[in-house]
């Protein structure tokens, strides 16, 4: 059976994409810096707002790394 790691991952730009919301900003105030994914193609991001709360809504190819990381982080 192959290896599921040694597998083409699809980060173009017609590649599913999911989305994983972060912080806007640090607990003391200071905005967080947004710099493009080098990973996928389809990445973007968005700001939203829920009452008082900001955040950043990052959106990747489903087979990104990155949004691999952020998603296990988060479950974890």
């Amino acid at each position: 059976m192959p290896d599921a790691s040694n597998q083409r991952k699809n980060v173009t730009y017609s590649a599913p994409v999911g989305s994983i919301d972060l912080a806007a900003e640090a607990e003391d105030g200071t905005p967080y810096e947004i710099w493009p994914c080098h990973d996928c193609l389809p990445w973007h991001a968005e700001v939203i707002q829920d009452g008082d709360e900001v955040a950043v809504r990052e959106w990747h190819a489903i087979d990104c790394p990155q949004f691999q990381g952020l998603v296990n982080g988060a479950a974890g």
